[in-house]
């Protein structure tokens, strides 16, 4: 029977992003109490941390066995995994709670890195049967969608702590019985509703076309596909520069302003118009970048990037800090919205759920590591020095992208 792209794809939006508002409060939710739960059970303010970069790595991880069930099964059966696995963490992570166990704290952080991970590989999804003028606004419209979840999330945190009280838990449990609710209820939307799935319907208008047929991936497979090709590569090098440079300020931000005397409402103050940067402005970076190329706001998302970190590296008042933070935020976005739509037109279908995985995998391990080296900075150095280096990632990642651009390309040839 054949199929309308058309229709499929409008209904595919829908779907994925009210996926997306649920893991946006999965995660927000879960983001929002677990440092100060490892820290409870820990009793240590240095552990408490260790908790969101296991959640980090957890997500970088997930992306790789998402990306072979999505590879072979579809999008359908890979994002509800993922989101199954998440569950699964806030469900270890309460019982860590309870049992005041900080590796099982610890494990359950790994594990709800799948919601992120999900969320994000949710986008490649959009994408699947946009027609090339509009894919990078869909994609950006679900990665739009996330930014009600992680506002809303947090502040569930009242709510869920009469929750935990109501049922004998750990105050701090609460917010995370919101996050396996949550999760819970975007596995079986996604599983009853992703009908049919998008990149199994990509897949077989490619095959009439006659073009690659499918086939899985390894990791270094993936890789030596994005190597060998340079709109993939440069799409890679992109995300995962936008990604660490993000994470290394972001993550650090609340610590320097603690050092500084902030409180504990000014530095939420800051991080949710950070998050608001990242998410709230997707649509219109998609549009530009249908509009405009790709590539372009690649160079534009590391022009906003440097700005940022110059911004927020000077400011002497948290409301400038505020306004490199959401800056930090939209540099972020442009990088991933035209970053991972340039990535998936430039892979043929039958590679493109490796190809996609491989690239989050490494945009995860990125930030991770940038994330880590970001505290042994700031611990030697300072806020100043670390945001100096997240420019010097920046700043060659706007040249590479400057000279991929066609209009310079054409000039150079033409010279």
């Amino acid at each position: 029977m054949a199929v309308d792209r058309v229709v499929v794809q409008r209904r595919t939006l829908r779907v994925l992003s009210a996926a997306q508002v649920l893991g946006g409060v999965g995660v927000g939710s879960a983001i929002a109490v677990g440092g100060l739960l490892a820290e409870d059970v820990s009793g240590s303010t240095e552990l408490s941390g260790l908790t969101q970069t296991a959640s980090v790595l957890g997500g970088a991880v997930a992306a790789l066995p998402m990306a072979r069930l999505m590879s072979r099964h579809g999008r359908r059966p890979g994002l509800v995994a993922g989101y199954v696995v998440a569950a699964s963490g806030a469900v270890l992570m309460t019982a860590g709670a309870v049992l005041e166990s900080f590796p099982l704290v610890l494990a359950g952080g790994l594990l709800l890195g799948s919601g992120t991970a999900t969320n994000l590989q949710s986008r490649y999804a959009a994408a699947d049967l946009a027609d090339v003028a509009h894919r990078a606004r869909a994609l950006s419209v679900v990665v739009w969608a996330t930014t009600i979840g992680v506002v809303l999330g947090p502040n569930l945190t009242g709510p869920g702590a009469s929750v935990a009280r109501a049922l004998d838990l750990p105050v701090l449990t609460g917010p995370l019985l919101f996050s396996l609710v949550a999760f819970l209820v975007a596995s079986v939307l996604l599983w009853v509703l992703l009908r049919p799935d998008p990149l199994l319907v990509a897949r077989g208008i490619a095959s009439d076309a006659g073009e690659e047929e499918h086939r899985h991936r390894s990791l270094a497979e993936a890789l030596r596909v994005i190597r060998a090709t340079p709109p993939a590569l440069l799409a890679v090098l992109a995300v995962a520069v936008a990604h660490t440079v993000m994470v290394m300020v972001m993550v650090m931000t609340p610590v320097h302003m603690r050092h500084e005397g902030a409180e504990l409402e000014v530095v939420g103050i800051v991080i949710s118009v950070h998050v608001a940067g990242m998410y709230a402005l997707s649509p219109v970076v998609g549009w530009l970048s249908d509009r405009a190329g790709r590539v372009a706001v690649l160079v534009l998302g590391n022009v906003v990037l440097l700005c940022a970190v110059l911004v927020a590296g000077r400011a002497q008042s948290h409301a400038v800090l505020g306004v490199g933070l959401v800056l930090l935020g939209v540099g972020w976005s442009c990088g991933l919205v035209a970053g991972s739509t340039l990535l998936s037109e430039s892979v043929p279908v039958g590679s493109r759920a490796s190809v996609q995985g491989a690239a989050d995998f490494t945009m995860g391990m990125c930030g991770a590591v940038g994330g880590a080296l970001a505290g042994v900075v700031i611990g030697l150095t300072g806020y100043g020095t670390l945001n100096a280096l997240a420019g010097a990632l920046a700043l060659p990642m706007l040249v590479l992208a400057g000279l991929s651009h066609p209009a310079v390309r054409a000039r150079r040839v033409g010279a």
